[in-house]
């Protein structure tokens, strides 16, 4: 993993002893900007592309991509829809390498590798590549003995359903066997689609003796099955959308705070109506079981960030 200047941490570590001393996540970590609504496929169990918005310019994406950078925030995703539908997209990825986080990619497409992923791969440091039944993509599995030997780390991200379960066994054993790593989220029911939330008990079971079976390759924390029974959300992580506007306190609730292109993030996470929407969110009892890559109070913790980064570690080292 890429190591960058001591300043670049400088604000996370300031974020994590002020949640200290407040004794809640206040300033997030880990940000998803939703860089459009665009998208290939029509997910039966997302509903990004059924609220569609107008994409914002190459300068609004710079301006909030300069707040993170100034915030506690230490990794952003850059999501959608399908960020590479962006015309700008190398423009934007070169920008977010100048930026004081570190860069995760997220994209579903068919076609991935048409486009220019030696030169992409400069700015990235973490691939997903999200391949599911509800993509209709499971073919790109196909595409991992390229895709790791590019100079970043590779990912499959993909969503379980109730009936997919039994299915995930195989997807496991194609990430391990080309030395990838697979991140695994439940299907978290939004609005205006249907539910496909899996059984989390069957889920978490399976997990578990997956990850004796293929060693080193599952990393997500298997603190989320307790949050989720303890119905313990965080606002570790936020999700920022097409718009520009901070989703708070969660995408779920469709709630939208301050807009991030003219509204510093930092100083608005102390704001009355951040305060109101933690208060939310701790008294939400839908328990919806959503997370964005992990956003929940034990993912904060050293045992369950490492246990999240450790396969991530131990390939890199594999690989030297």
């Amino acid at each position: 993993m890429r190591v960058m200047p001591l300043q670049n941490y400088l604000p996370t570590l300031r974020g994590v002893l002020l949640n200290i001393l407040k004794r809640e996540p206040v300033y997030p970590f880990y940000a998803s900007f939703k860089l459009t609504s665009r998208c290939h496929f029509g997910c039966p169990f997302c509903n990004v592309k059924k609220n569609a918005v107008k994409d914002l310019s190459t300068d609004e994406i710079k301006a909030i991509l300069e707040n993170l950078s100034d915030s506690p925030v230490l990794m952003v995703s850059f999501e959608g829809g399908e960020p590479l539908l962006r015309e700008d997209i190398g423009e934007l990825l070169r920008f977010a390498r100048k930026c004081k986080f570190y860069l995760l990619f997220t994209t579903s497409v068919k076609n991935l590798t048409s486009y220019p992923l030696d030169e992409y791969s400069k700015y990235i440091d973490f691939l997903h590549v999200s391949i599911d039944e509800g993509h209709d993509n499971l073919e790109m599995f196909r595409f991992l003995p390229e895709l790791v030997k590019l100079p970043l780390q590779v990912s499959v991200q993909t969503v379980v359903t109730r009936d997919t379960i039994d299915a995930l066994e195989e997807k496991v054993k194609l990430c391990y066997e080309h030395k990838a790593n697979i991140v695994v989220i439940p299907a978290a029911h939004m609005d205006k689609t249907e539910d496909y939330f899996p059984d989390i008990g069957l889920l978490e079971k399976e997990l578990l003796r997956l990850r004796k079976t293929y060693p080193d390759t599952i990393h997500t924390p298997q603190g989320y099955f307790s949050a989720y029974r303890r119905r313990k959300c965080s606002a570790a992580s936020v999700i920022i959308s097409p718009d520009g506007y901070l989703y708070y306190p969660c995408h779920i609730l469709g709630k939208k705070g301050p807009d991030l292109r003219n509204q510093n993030l930092t100083s608005w996470l102390s704001s009355d109506e951040a305060v109101q929407g933690r208060k939310e969110m701790r008294e939400c009892l839908r328990n919806c079981g959503w997370y964005q890559y992990y956003s929940i109070d034990s993912y904060t913790s050293v045992s369950s960030v490492w246990e999240a980064l450790r396969p991530i570690l131990v390939k890199k080292v594999r690989q030297r």
